[in-house]
């Protein structure tokens, strides 16, 4: 995979793309070098998996000083179970400055409110954090749930698009 780190005021960020597309996002980490032992793997440098990176790169360094940007690069989720793809698909409809439940997720779906908690394994194993929105999800009472990257980086992530939490 093409792959890229950016340092952005919350540490080293990576991004990884194959040739069909985004692959992968790092949420930030203070030390660049466990960005690099995580995104080292197998080179595609195919000239369109190196432009979406650069491109996705630059958006994610814009997005955490805090400016709206738009990820229109497309995305790769080969291997993915179909459940996890129809939630990322549908996280993907939720906009900068919104939030939603797991459980409305799992509704507009198809799927019970009882499935908020496939959602949440959905949202766990999300391989793309920031340009597939899985801070935007929040238990029903409205409290932050979970997250890959801490409560802390979510609750800023969300201040960033200002959602109050």
């Amino acid at each position: 995979m093409a792959h890229t780190i950016v340092k952005t005021r919350y540490g080293f960020v990576g991004v990884a793309a194959s040739a069909k597309g985004i692959r992968r996002v790092l949420l930030p980490r203070a030390e660049e070098e466990a960005v690099r032992r995580e995104l080292n793997g197998a080179e595609d440098n195919s000239p369109q998996a190196r432009a979406w990176v650069q491109s996705a790169a630059e958006k994610l360094q814009r997005y955490f000083r805090g400016e709206s940007v738009e990820f229109n690069e497309p995305l790769d989720w080969d291997g993915a179970p179909a459940f996890y793809c129809r939630v990322w698909n549908e996280l993907l409809k939720v906009g900068r400055g919104e939030t939603v439940s797991y459980a409305e997720l799992a509704r507009r779906v198809g799927a019970s409110r009882r499935a908020a908690r496939a959602v949440g394994q959905a949202m766990a194993h999300n391989p793309i954090p920031v340009i597939v929105p899985c801070h935007r999800v929040l238990r029903s009472d409205g409290s932050l749930g979970g997250f890959g990257g801490g409560l802390r980086l979510k609750r800023k992530m969300l201040e960033l698009e200002g959602v109050e939490s």
